[in-house]
Order: C-alpha cells, then structure tokens, then sequence
C-alpha cells in the first residue's frame, strides 16, 4: 500500500513537472517569436510602413518582387522602367537625365504578365503624377495561355499582400525564417558590414562583367537550343501556309493586361512600350506560323498603343543588332554597351518625339 501511494507521489510529480517544462517552454517560445517578430518590425526590411515622402528601406535581397513595393510607395520616383531582366539593364541614372525625371527600374527577372501587372498597377495607384512609363513587352505575353493560373507565377516567390492598399495583411505573412535574413542583412547594413544588394533606384548590373566577356562561351549559350549549331536565320521561303480560321484562333489574352495597365495611368504620363532586342535565334523563324503569329501579336500591341496615345519602340526583329553573336550574353540578354544604345534611342525619342536615326529600330506612334 505505501509502495502505491508512492508510485502516485511520484507519477502526480512527474505530470507536474512535465506540465511545468511544458509551461516554461511555451512561454520560452513565445517570447523568442515575439523578440523576432519585433526585430522585423523595427527594421521592416520590406518596408511595409513606407509611405509617401518617406525613403525605402536598402534594398537587402534579389527577389524584386519583395523589394521594390517600398520603392514605390515612398513616391521618390515619377517615371518607371517595367519588365523582365531584359530591361534590367537600362540605367534610371541615364534616363532621369534624358527625361528630366525620376526613373527607378522596376524590371524583375521572369516576370510573368500577371506580375508585371501588378508592379505598373501599383505605380499607377501610388505615385502622385507619373510622368513617364517604359514597358517591356516579351514574347511571353504573346502566349495563348499566359493568363492561365498555372503562368501567373514563377517558382519565386510572389507577394501579393505588399501589392494591395491593406496594411492590415502585411506583418502575419513576415514571420518566418526568409524575412528574418533580409531584416538580419538589413541591421548588418545599418551597422556598415554588409553593402546593399540593389541600389536605391532598382537598378543591378546582373550581367558579368563586361571584361570576363568571352565570345565562344556566348555562342555556347546562343546554340544551345539549336543542337550546338548557328541558327537558321534565312526568312522561310514561301511562308508558312495559315489558313484563315487558324488566323482567326490566335489570341493573345495578356495584352489585355497591357492596356488595363496602360490606361490606369493619367493622360498626362508618356508611355513607350519597348518590345526588347533578344537575340534572333530567339525569335520564331520568319516566314514561320510562329513568325506570323508573332506578328499577329504585335499588330495587337500596335492597336492597344494607338488607343492609349502611346509609342512602340520594337527592336524584336531580325536586324544588325539582334543577329550580331558579340552583341549577347545568352538568347535573352543583351550586353551593357547595347543597353546603353536603347537608351540613348529612348532618351532621343521622349526629345524629339520621333523615331531616332536607329537602323535596328522600328517606332510606331510619336510621344506627346
């Protein structure tokens, strides 16, 4: 009997005991995520606080999708540059001293449609008078299913809570490991051990350095989705027989989003859409149905910019610049001294309202 009540004694113990770590572990755990949870808060490395008239957090991680909602939302900038990386390497620097304005570079690298959208909607909504608008437009929003759910997002990640106009949803979705990393770079900034990852204007020279540039290694690139061999790149002779109820199949639902976009900003914004110089080996073949398709799409981006007043700068076609190997990294991106080129083209066009004296370079539409 007393053995009992002893094994009791020690069992009712030993419940207490585990209840008390339990307790103290909990509260433990509490605490420390509440500690981190305030860390982030204080340094706010996505700059959810940001408002108007207030500076954007350093730019601390790569994902731009994170980074630059803060950018617009403090409305240090009037003009922006949209896109994926194939505008990347435009410089605001130069374009602000061309255009008289502000310009951040808001191009993110595989930017689908959809997320595109969703920048150049911010900025419309954001910034108080948006002066000049440069879209980047890829192939890709000329894909008949590049408004499917399944191509709205990239395996990076996409937040659309930094998007809205609630604050209210933005701090729950910041406790995890991710934002605690970029808060920890962010306080390592602060404290001068650690250089900003994107300057303060968007912008990255993401390319190699110009000096490491090794033309062999870049033809490797070039060829590779071409069995390791130069492209054809002789127009198809005769063209591709379409006939015309498969003409009349082909729908490019993403462009929509072009002209909602488009249209969301003030009469007074200048908008340019760049359709951007890849190299021909990327581009369909022509004489190809995908070359004509292609076609097909620009004469639609051509409508939607004569209905929103603005002007098409398209270099996506074979020409001295877009067949020139020496001129590419890789299929998609082009080197520094070319970016350099488009911007001086732009730069000529917001002037002078006219197309520059650019062989490459096809204008549709005059800038107000």
């Amino acid at each position: 009997m007393v053995n009992e009540r002893r094994t009791e004694a020690d069992s009712t113990g030993a419940q207490q005991g585990w209840r008390g770590w339990s307790k103290a572990f909990a509260l433990a755990a509490l605490t420390l995520a509440a500690l981190l949870f305030g860390f982030i808060v204080v340094l706010d490395p996505y700059g959810a606080r940001v408002q108007a008239g207030q500076p954007a957090r350093p730019l601390m991680d790569l994902n731009q999708r994170f980074m630059y909602p803060q950018i617009v939302k403090s409305d240090a900038f009037d003009s922006a540059v949209f896109g994926t990386s194939t505008l990347r390497l435009l410089d605001p620097a130069i374009l602000s001293a061309g255009f008289s304005t502000r310009f951040v570079n808001l191009g993110m690298n595989a930017a689908t449609p959809w997320e595109q959208s969703q920048i150049a909607g911010l900025f419309a909504r954001k910034v108080t008078a948006p002066n000049v608008v440069i879209w980047g437009i890829d192939q890709t929003w000329c894909e008949s299913d590049a408004t499917s759910e399944a191509r709205r997002l990239t395996p990076r990640p996409f937040p659309p809570w930094l998007y809205d106009d609630s604050a209210w949803n933005d701090w729950p979705k910041q406790l995890n490991f991710t934002t605690l990393e970029i808060a920890l770079r962010l306080a390592a900034h602060r404290l001068g051990l650690q250089k900003q990852r994107l300057r303060g204007d968007g912008y990255e020279v993401f390319t190699p350095p110009e000096g490491t540039y090794d033309l062999a290694r870049a033809r490797f690139h070039l060829y590779r989705n071409h069995g390791g061999h130069a492209p054809d790149l002789t127009p198809q002779v005769p063209p591709a027989s379409v006939t015309a109820a498969e003409r009349a199949g082909w729908q490019f639902p993403a462009l929509a989003w072009l002209e909602g976009g488009l249209a969301a900003f003030p009469a007074t914004t200048r908008r340019i859409i760049v359709l951007p110089p890849v190299h021909a080996g990327a581009m369909p073949r022509e004489g190809s149905v995908a070359w004509q398709r292609f076609q097909a799409c620009k004469v639609e981006i051509a409508a939607i910019a004569m209905r929103q007043k603005a002007v098409v700068a398209d270099y996506a076609h074979p020409s001295v610049l877009t067949r020139e190997d020496s001129n590419y990294w890789d299929p998609a991106h082009y080197r520094l001294p070319i970016a350099r080129r488009i911007e001086a083209d732009l730069i000529a066009l917001g002037r002078d309202g006219q197309a520059p004296a650019d062989p490459a370079l096809t204008v549709l539409g005059k800038l107000r």
